[in-house]
C-alpha cells in the first residue's frame, strides 16, 4: 500500500500488532540529525504514534550507526515516543517482511510505503 497526500485507512484485526518503522524520513526528517544539527519530529508523526494500541509492539530500524544510540534515544524519549526496540546498523536496500499466513485468512503481512520527509496521516481502524 502506498500512502497518498490523503488520508489512508488501515484495517486490522482486534490482535495485538508488531509495527516495524523505519526512522528517517517515515517519523522524523531524513538526515534531520546531521543537516540541522538536530531530529525533528515529522508531520503527523507523533499523532500516529500515539494512535498505535498500547498492547502492540513497536521496533524501529535505522541506517543510523550504533554510536548514534543515546541522541536517538534521548530525542525519542524526550519526545515520549513509547517503542519496544531499535535496530541501528540497518542496511540501505529494501526491507522485506516474510510471515507465514493464518487458516483464517488474516492477512499476515501487510507492507506500506511512504514519501521520504512526507506527513504520515494513516487512520488505524480494528475490527470489531
Amino acid at each position: 500500500m502506498k500512502l497518498t497526500d490523503k488520508i489512508n485507512t488501515l484495517s486490522l484485526s482486534k490482535l495485538p500488532h508488531t509495527w516495524i518503522l523505519d526512522l528517517d524520513g517515515t517519523i522524523v526528517k531524513h538526515n534531520g540529525y546531521k543537516l540541522d544539527g538536530k531530529d525533528s519530529l515529522l508531520e503527523g508523526a507523533k499523532e500516529f504514534l500515539a494512535s498505535i494500541d498500547e498492547n502492540d509492539q513497536i521496533f524501529f530500524f535505522t541506517s543510523r550507526s550504533d554510536e548514534m544510540s543515546e541522541c536517538t534515544e534521548a530525542f525519542l524519549k524526550n519526545h515520549h515516543i513509547r517503542y519496544n526496540g531499535i535496530f541501528y546498523n540497518i542496511p540501505y536496500g529494501e526491507r522485506i517482511v516474510i510471515n507465514d499466513n493464518k487458516p483464517s485468512g488474516l492477512e499476515m503481512a501487510i507492507a506500506v510505503e511512504k514519501e521520504r520527509d512526507s506527513s504520515i496521516h494513516l487512520k488505524i481502524i480494528t475490527d470489531k
